[in-house]
């Protein structure tokens, strides 16, 4: 009787001990490595872009109408030298005032990374956008001589250091694509694209910010329509840049080197003594 009790008794503990084997096994198993999750650039949506859409959309558009009104009454009332620097000082503020507000509450995932290969793209895009804009420009009945200022004497003008290598080279296209590429088209992007798809949203966001970026140009300074185009030329190109990148610097530098070429011709030619060239863009 009591060796049959025994027996029953380790049948009924030998199952405890082997699952007690089994699991010290799987516990001295080494683990593989999780692999970290990839998160989504904000190209794919995620929750950098979670709250831009519409409303980031119309306050940028706002914006830019108050900066463009501000500009063009302190141009207009202002007398000069102060009256276009004013002016120029509003627009930026219009320009900077969102794009920080929105940067505050959320910034676009990837954005702001930058890769060597963006200064290639920024050089080689730059300096054949250029081209093109003195082809345009012949094409509308231009000379394609040498750009210069016009000044007397073969003298640079008195604001050149601020209105041209500051304002023209460096801070206006900076704000600039921030503003157009770094706001308005992530934003129209975003928003399009919970509606109809990333195809349709990038076609959308790159006709509303080049649109914008040609008529705020228009608006300031009345263009004849090879400046137009060569305008809408840089918009879109920008806009790709951004789009297919997912990245901003090379969009930025890229207008950096557009607008620096023309100073830089503008500038030799009027120490040269060359004569005016097309307007700068």
């Amino acid at each position: 009787m009591t060796e049959s009790t025994d027996a029953a008794r380790r049948d009924l503990l030998l199952p405890d001990v082997e699952f007690e084997a089994q699991d010290a096994a799987v516990a001295e198993r080494p683990r593989r490595p999780r692999s970290p999750r990839r998160r989504r650039t904000w190209v794919e949506g995620g929750t950098s872009v979670e709250h831009w859409g519409w409303e980031l959309l119309g306050w940028a558009v706002l914006a830019l109408g108050a900066g463009l009104v501000a500009g063009a009454a302190l141009n207009e009332f202002v007398p000069q030298p102060l009256g276009p620097t004013l002016s120029l000082l509003a627009l930026w503020v219009a320009f900077a005032v969102p794009v920080l507000l929105a940067f505050r509450r959320s910034v676009p995932r990837a954005l702001l990374r930058f890769r060597p290969l963006d200064l290639l793209y920024a050089l080689s895009l730059g300096i054949l956008l250029r081209i093109m804009q003195g082809w345009l420009d012949m094409a509308a009945g231009g000379t394609g001589a040498w750009p210069s200022y016009p000044t007397a004497g073969g003298a640079l003008p008195s604001g050149w250091l601020f209105d041209e290598l500051v304002a023209a080279t460096v801070a206006g296209p900076v704000l600039e694509e921030f503003f157009f590429r770094g706001l308005i088209l992530v934003a129209a992007y975003t928003a399009v694209r919970r509606l109809a798809g990333r195809g349709v949203a990038g076609f959308a966001a790159t006709l509303v910010s080049t649109g914008l970026f040609v008529a705020a140009h228009a608006l300031l300074v009345p263009a004849a329509w090879d400046q137009a185009l060569s305008l809408a030329l840089v918009g879109i190109v920008a806009s790709l840049l951004v789009l297919l990148t997912g990245r901003i610097w090379a969009a930025v530098l890229m207008h950096v080197v557009y607008n620096g070429m023309w100073v830089a011709l503008a500038t030799v030619g009027t120490l040269l003594g060359g004569s005016s060239g097309p307007t700068l863009g």
